[in-house]
């Protein structure tokens, strides 16, 4: 699919991984919108590519409802969506003095990484669907799972299995918007430099860099968002999950 002149949704697009690919688009032509709940963040973001930002909750209806009528009302039916929203919270099974994980977290997390991924995806793919064909499709998705979703490390039981719930749906949502001419494709990050490893000593950046094979440091937003480019433009990447990762393999921690 060409870019220039497309509109296109990115999700969690206010930092990191969204918000690079996010610029990647606005500097293809594409007229982008926002999601992110950071309103501050997500205006800045918006205003540095000339794009719009709505605040909306990925795991909620109403809100994924308001926030694609926004988009379209501003630029008319999105044609690409990449899902970059998502949360990472640390905790063991069982923690400290033998207290169970809190069910509370594991179920929030579920409900922002998989539940929201697959409601915004629904809910696109729906208006997407009745839209006029461009260049042989009608529109391509792209989500975000990460290696957790096959090297979960200890302290990561929610973060692994909302990402391979992202893992496991990719190749039957392909298939169901088949018919409608819409790809759907996953990438799989590995440490990547994003707001939260930003703010970790330098020392300890390195030293995570340094457990990636080759290239031996941390990945890059934009390689992630060129990597996004590349699927969009190749009409056969459809129904595959892509790790980005330097051929890392993580420990248990």
């Amino acid at each position: 699919m060409n870019i220039d002149g497309i509109v296109a949704i990115v999700t969690g697009g206010a930092s990191g991984l969204g918000k690079a690919t996010a610029k990647m688009l606005a500097v293809n032509g594409a007229k982008v919108t926002l999601f992110d709940l950071n309103e501050e963040a997500g205006q800045a973001a918006a205003q540095e590519i000339g794009g719009q930002f709505v605040s909306v909750n990925v795991a909620d209806d109403a809100s994924v409802t308001a926030g694609l009528d926004a988009a379209e009302h501003a630029h008319g039916v999105a044609r690409i969506l990449v899902n970059c929203a998502g949360i990472a919270p640390a905790v063991k099974t069982v923690g400290k003095e033998n207290a169970p994980h809190p069910l509370d977290i594991y179920r929030k997390t579920i409900e922002v990484n998989l539940i929201g991924t697959f409601n915004v995806i629904s809910k696109f793919a729906a208006r997407a669907a009745a839209a006029e064909e461009l260049d042989g499709e009608r529109g391509v998705i792209v989500n975000t799972a990460s290696v957790a979703a096959y090297d979960g490390q200890i302290g990561q039981a929610a973060y692994s299995s909302s990402k391979g719930g992202v893992v496991g749906m990719t190749l039957p949502v392909a298939r169901d918007l088949a018919q409608f001419k819409i790809r759907v494709m996953t990438i799989a990050p590995g440490i990547f430099l994003t707001p939260m490893l930003e703010a970790f000593p330098q020392n300890v950046q390195d030293a995570l860099g340094a457990q990636v094979p080759h290239p031996s440091r941390l990945g890059k937003p934009a390689e992630y968002a060129q990597l996004v480019e590349s699927i969009i433009r190749n009409p056969m990447l459809n129904g595959e999950v892509i790790r980005l990762d330097g051929a890392i393999r993580m420990a248990p921690r």
